[in-house]
């Protein structure tokens, strides 16, 4: 078979969009229409003719319409191979007539559950004709066209307007595709909604997930690496893939990446003071708090401005025309920010390869979820690093108990460690980062390289001594010998947090007292890697 003539089409849609020309196109075409329910009806308020499933099956519709289109009246139409002899037999024998087109959206499981319903409404919501129809039309593309999507009307007129009523294979069998694909994500979340919401397994026996195609990226991490952007299916949290790009070129893999990761970081800070987040490769190289967005960007930069440069920056509050002009003073690949004032567009529209992308709200740093790494033979799940620390959980270990002061840059540098890839070290003093080191093998070298980086910015800027004098020091995990610590000490440290937890605590805490240093314990590490 090649090209296949519409004469007869059954549609039944819960998403109504479309319909009105798509039914009136068919019809003045002489195709018979077969519908169902709400579907016929809305058909026949069009003043056309339409003929009830009821009619063709020969049953009412029953058990508050759970059984219309499971008949054999309607599958044997939908699945006879038509040049089969024995199935063209028995058409006839049962006067079974084909069905060539088959329109079909399913009830809207996703919606249903997105606005809260109860479990009774949501069980009715999963739609079992419809998938079944969907199925067997699709298996049997050879004669049949199914169309799933009310995004693909068009395509489908255009068609059908192209070969004088027919479609052809070629068409079909991407609907068929589409069709499965749409069938795989609806069962996929039923069966989402099943194991988490409602059985409320964390890790159930066999897990589907839905991703649906947004674009093709240039290419992944390397020119030779080809990659692509997916959006998960059914409920999930709003991110850069749902920003407004404002300008700019189109993001890349790396963007995307890199930009999350401050995006993630700038978000810890929200509905707080302005913040600012300077990110290269998905570390942060910078980031700083402050009473104006400007007084915060020039903090953040001054910690690694040379890291700076090809960075990403986001912030927590909307950016003004200053901050923006500060921005473009130095080349950023991309901006991320809940908003913009008129002044700041102006400012970034003069960079027209910068992407500046608006999310409108951040996403919150403690919702829960999971996080997925594919390993050869299989994939890693875990719980999402939401976890928080907050004073009253800190314990003091040394014989000196942490200032206040101190206390709120520990909590202000363990903030940004948890976003630092390990083994992560973070000085910060006033609200400002100080020094990073990160992605060490070792934690004293991460301690060494951030106390190197303060102290090339203090000669840069012509500092008296670099940030790290009297800052805090936040270590993701524990200290396992006291060497890190005292690297720390040495660059002028006078606090530290840390979880704890070391076969050689004691010794570290004694080295910490040696040095006049105060300690807390947070109890809970920050693995990134």
């Amino acid at each position: 078979m090649t090209d296949v003539t519409i004469r007869r089409a059954l549609l039944s849609v819960s998403d109504k969009d479309g319909l009105a020309a798509l039914a009136a196109t068919l019809a003045d075409a002489g195709v018979e229409l077969i519908s169902t329910g709400g579907t016929a009806k809305a058909i026949r308020d069009l003043g056309l003719d339409v003929r009830d499933v009821s009619d063709v099956t020969g049953f009412p519709e029953m058990m508050d319409g759970r059984v219309k289109t499971l008949h054999p009246m309607i599958h044997g139409g939908l699945l006879a191979v038509r040049d089969n002899p024995e199935h063209a037999a028995a058409m006839d024998a049962h006067d079974i007539g084909p069905i060539d087109l088959v329109v079909v959206n399913l009830y809207p499981f996703e919606a249903t559950v997105m606005r809260g319903a109860d479990r009774d409404e949501i069980i009715e919501n999963i739609d079992i004709g419809g998938p079944s129809m969907v199925r067997s039309a699709a298996k049997n593309h050879e004669y049949v066209t199914i169309v799933t999507d009310p995004a693909d009307y068009d395509d489908l007129l255009a068609e059908l307007g192209e070969h004088d009523g027919a479609t052809t294979i070629e068409f079909r069998r991407r609907m068929a595709a589409k069709a499965f694909a749409a069938t795989a994500a609806y069962d996929s979340m039923i069966s989402q909604w099943f194991a988490f919401a409602d059985q409320r397994q964390k890790f159930p026996p066999s897990v589907s997930m839905t991703r649906v195609l947004a674009g093709p990226l240039r290419y992944g991490e390397n020119p030779h690496q080809e990659a692509a952007l997916y959006l998960p299916g059914g409920p999930h949290t709003q991110g850069l893939p749902q920003a407004e790009q404002v300008q700019g070129k189109e993001l890349s893999y790396n963007n995307y990446n890199d930009a999350n990761a401050a995006l993630e970081l700038a978000a810890e800070f929200r509905g707080q003071k302005p913040a600012v987040v300077i990110v290269k490769h998905a570390n942060p190289c910078g980031v700083a708090q402050a009473d104006t967005l400007l007084d915060a960007w020039q903090g953040a930069l001054a910690c690694d401005d040379v890291s700076a440069f090809g960075g990403i920056v986001a912030t927590n509050v909307p950016l003004d025309g200053p901050t923006a002009e500060a921005i473009c003073q130095i080349f950023t690949e991309v901006v991320v920010a809940p908003g913009a004032d008129r002044a700041a567009r102006a400012a970034f529209a003069k960079k027209k390869n910068l992407r500046l992308l608006l999310t409108g709200d951040l996403p919150d740093p403690g919702r829960p979820g999971q996080t997925l790494a594919i390993i050869a033979g299989g994939i890693l799940v875990q719980d999402r690093d939401n976890g928080a620390i907050a004073e009253a959980d800190l314990k003091v270990v040394t014989k000196r108990a942490p200032t206040e002061q101190e206390l709120k840059d520990c909590l202000f540098a363990w903030t940004v460690a948890r976003h630092v890839k390990s083994n992560a070290i973070v000085y910060a003093r006033d609200g400002v980062t100080a020094g990073i080191g990160a992605g060490q093998m070792n934690r004293r070298d991460s301690s060494r390289i951030a106390a190197m980086k303060a102290a090339e910015a203090a000669e840069k800027l012509g500092w008296d001594q670099p940030r790290t004098v009297g800052s805090a020091v936040a270590s993701d995990a524990f200290f396992p010998f006291a060497d890190g610590l005292l690297a720390a000490a040495e660059a002028g440290a006078t606090a530290v947090i840390q979880p704890g937890g070391s076969i050689r605590d004691e010794e570290v805490i004694k080295a910490a007292d040696e040095a006049g240093l105060a300690m807390v314990f947070t109890g809970m590490r920050h693995f990134r890697h």
